[in-house]
């Protein structure tokens, strides 16, 4: 929770249970923001193992909560040159000519490494990410923190960013929010006690937006998230159905990643792959 003097953000990392366990390629998180972020950028691979880290930042943003006129920004107005860049980041400016967008629930955006960006006041906000800290600060509204700005220049795409993906529906169940080369987004939507087979046959990431669920004999309510890999899990969605986010590494899609079953079949508890890794 956020104390009363104030950062402006508060975080919850989604992390694996085991001690020894593998690190994942992706990173979940719940932001949770009462003030506006730092105007910042990530790197992408290449300008990441140019500095000497492992890879670059790429993520995505799914707005769970917003109040009237919230915001973030995603890239710059129009192009400017280097010196125009770090004149508006020196005097300020940099406010003005990011590109603030209104949001609201339910709202999705992708902010590739290199885009300019910040997140506004009063969101809670899904975070898909790289599992990365490299994050180059370029403004951050007086609050004294380190600034990276030769980094964030050179990692930066001074223009406006990139359109946006177009959600498209793979199934009655399925749509998916992004198909990055680095991770695949989706959300499910099942209808109320419906039973399902989710094959996670890599590193997959559940996020429970709305409803409920047991997976196996684990009961899963909204901000909570489940990680499986190389496994199946049988999923029955509770008396309100079930809303939620998936993640996994892109490129490629999961074609097979949920199928509907009979609720005769379901099978209780998690069934594990043939070599499936704990």
């Amino acid at each position: 929770m956020l104390g009363q003097e104030a950062t402006p953000t508060g975080e919850i990392w989604f992390e694996r249970s085991l001690v020894d366990a593998s690190e994942p390629a992706l990173l979940i998180k719940l932001l949770f923001t009462s003030a506006a972020l730092s105007i910042q950028v990530h790197p992408d691979d290449r300008f990441a193992r140019s500095i000497g880290l492992p890879h670059g930042k790429s993520e995505a943003w799914y707005v769970l909560s917003a109040t009237p006129g919230a915001r973030v920004a995603l890239g710059l107005h129009h192009a400017i040159d280097a010196i125009h860049l770090r004149r508006a980041i020196a005097d300020g400016s940099i406010v003005t000519i990011v590109d603030w967008r209104s949001v609201q629930a339910g709202d999705f955006l992708a902010v590739p490494a290199g885009t300019i960006h910040a997140i506004g006041a009063n969101l809670v906000i899904a975070e898909i990410q790289q599992r990365s800290d490299a994050t180059f600060r370029l403004f951050d509204f007086d609050r004294h923190r380190e600034l990276q700005i030769d980094c964030g220049m050179a990692a930066s795409h001074a223009a406006p960013a990139e359109p946006q993906p177009r959600p498209s529906r793979l199934s009655a169940s399925r749509m998916l929010l992004a198909a990055d080369p680095h991770f695949i987004v989706e959300k499910i939507d099942l209808l109320p006690m419906s039973v399902w087979r989710l094959e996670a046959s890599q590193e997959t990431w559940l996020l429970v937006i709305g409803g409920g669920a047991r997976l196996g004999e684990l009961a899963v309510v909204p901000g909570e998230a489940v990680f499986l890999d190389a496994e199946v899990v049988d999923v029955q969605a509770g008396a309100e159905g079930l809303q939620a986010l998936v993640a996994y590494p892109g490129p490629t899609l999961a074609s097979e990643l949920l199928e509907g079953v009979a609720a005769g079949d379901l099978d209780a508890g998690l069934v594990r792959l043939a070599g499936a890794a704990s």
